[in-house]
């Protein structure tokens, strides 16, 4: 597809239930830092979700699951590797990341700014993967892996503090 305008990417997102998820139900057409509404819209999805371990496992895995078909196709009919309103990844990170954390609005936030810290900097293997993988899963586990990297670090936290 391409290179297209803006207007021309929100239609497209619009008329595609296939975008339409992939770009995290419109968030990622946001014209600046649309990883960060992704985001926020994890954190979102995390509190409706029942606080059921079994159940919240569940939702993860799906989600995961899901973001490789979504976004793999997603990628593919744009034209573009991981285009940056492709927000499904960070909407995964981000729940994954607060599976390990206390339902609590300081932890939330830490949570949040830590997943996106690493998402952004993308540390190693972070960085190998993102430029090495070039299909839905590719899209996918660079947010994983920081998504692991940021719960490595608030588990390492609340042991030392609690």
């Amino acid at each position: 597809m391409g290179e297209v305008s803006q207007r021309e990417l929100v239609k497209i997102v619009l008329r595609d239930p296939l975008h339409w998820l992939a770009f995290g139900f419109g968030l990622g057409l946001a014209p600046i830092a649309p990883g960060t509404f992704g985001s926020l819209l994890g954190i979102v999805a995390w509190l409706l979700i029942p606080a059921n371990l079994f159940i919240q496992l569940g939702a993860a895995l799906a989600i995961f699951l899901a973001g490789i078909w979504i976004c793999g196709a997603s990628a593919r009919r744009l034209g573009v590797h991981d285009h940056g309103g492709i927000v499904w990844d960070e909407i995964a990170g981000m729940y994954l990341t607060l599976l390990v954390i206390k339902p609590e609005p300081a932890w939330i936030l830490a949570a949040f700014a830590l997943f996106r810290l690493f998402d952004i900097w993308k540390p190693w293997p972070i960085r190998d993967l993102d430029h090495s993988l070039h299909n839905g899963l590719g899209i996918m586990l660079d947010d994983v892996i920081a998504a692991l990297y940021a719960a490595g670090i608030l588990v390492l936290i609340q042991r030392i503090i609690v």
